[in-house]
């Protein structure tokens, strides 16, 4: 169904571009506080290579797409509407508000925006990353790593970082093989480091990645070397999906780890509001190193933000609608009083 199809006669109080975690827990929130709310949503998660998402207290090793389904039925259970599609662009009406440009041609128009459209990562250029992405080819310890336990892990380094994550890996198994590939050496005490805590160290670009079957088996160098390997780690940069708020004027920043840049996000204070008025962000867009219980809770911090947004400025409305007949009322008796000193001075 066309998203452009289901718009009310008044719009709507918010879209949510986007329909992750973060996007649903604010249509969710919003929904069950009695606004009309819409999701546009393509249906492409970034999660959706990976089996099972982790470190969702009580949905431990849900299957990604399963949850966005139970989210879903939720939004909608609740009133809130849900179409396929994608928010291109959006912009300020005179009247108030925006009207939201959706990528089948039509458009919808909303008091306040919810901005939820993620990231996108970057993988190294090398065969078979993009193929094996969150399957065997991971980045995020805390989400795969219990599943890799004690069991050959291989780090491609890209950038300053690399020795960091080794050590990190390090955590959930004693088969850490750190490739140098493109990234700077490790200096002498990071190499003590590495030994330290048994951490192999491979010179060479990598070429490939040997898969087995639908498993990765190794890990190719350029000079024909392979080295065994049951999974690895890469560090994509996690670049902002940001065009809806550029075309508002507002631009995506640099997000960083100590002094490495890893990313963009979209800047928005800790309850999703934007520079721009009416526009809230959340999830992967604003942080992109948020898990997925960090992106739900940011997605209902916001929907709890725009709906007070939304009160305020009824109880605005209110006051100034209330206040309109007394001052009709006086502007008569004003009226009244000047005709009638003008009566008495005749």
């Amino acid at each position: 169904m066309s998203a452009h199809k289901t718009e009310r006669e008044n719009g709507y109080d918010v879209v949510v571009a986007g329909g992750g975690a973060a996007g649903l827990s604010g249509a969710l929130a919003l929904a069950r506080a009695r606004r009309s709310v819409l999701v546009v949503d393509a249906g492409r998660p970034r999660n959706a290579p990976a089996a099972h998402a982790h470190n969702y207290l009580g949905l431990e090793g849900v299957a990604p797409l399963d949850l966005l389904a139970a989210g879903r039925a939720e939004v909608t259970g609740y009133g809130g509407e849900i179409v396929t599609g994608t928010v291109v662009s959006a912009r300020r009406l005179e009247a108030g508000g925006f009207r939201v440009e959706l990528d089948d041609g039509g458009a919808v128009r909303a008091r306040r925006l919810l901005v939820t459209t993620g990231l996108v990562d970057d993988l190294p250029e090398v065969p078979g990353v993009a193929e094996r992405w969150g399957r065997d080819v991971l980045h995020c310890p805390y989400c795969h790593g219990w599943e890799v336990r004690d069991r050959a892990v291989g780090v491609l380094a890209t950038g300053p970082l690399a020795v960091h994550a080794a050590q990190l890996w390090r955590q959930w198994t004693p088969k850490v093989t750190l490739f140098l590939h493109t990234a700077p050496e490790p200096g002498d005490e990071e190499y003590e480091e590495l030994a330290a805590r048994g951490i192999a160290v491979v010179d060479g670009e990598v070429e490939r990645l040997e898969i087995a079957g639908d498993r990765l088996a190794g890990v190719r160098l350029s000079g024909g070397r392979t080295i065994p390997c049951e999974a690895l780690v890469v560090s994509p940069f996690m670049a902002a999906r940001g065009e809806v708020v550029a075309g508002l004027g507002l631009e995506t920043v640099e997000q960083r780890m100590g002094a490495y840049v890893v990313g963009s996000r979209v800047p928005a204070d800790p309850a999703g509001a934007t520079a721009v008025p009416g526009v809230w962000a959340a999830g992967n867009a604003t942080d992109p190193g948020a898990q997925l219980v960090v992106a739900a809770a940011g997605g209902l911090r916001a929907g709890g933000a725009i709906n007070a947004d939304l009160i305020a400025e009824e109880v605005r409305r209110a006051v100034a609608a209330r206040r309109e007949p007394f001052s009709a009322a006086a502007e008569r008796e004003v009226a009244e009083r000047v005709l009638g000193d003008g009566r008495h001075g005749l």
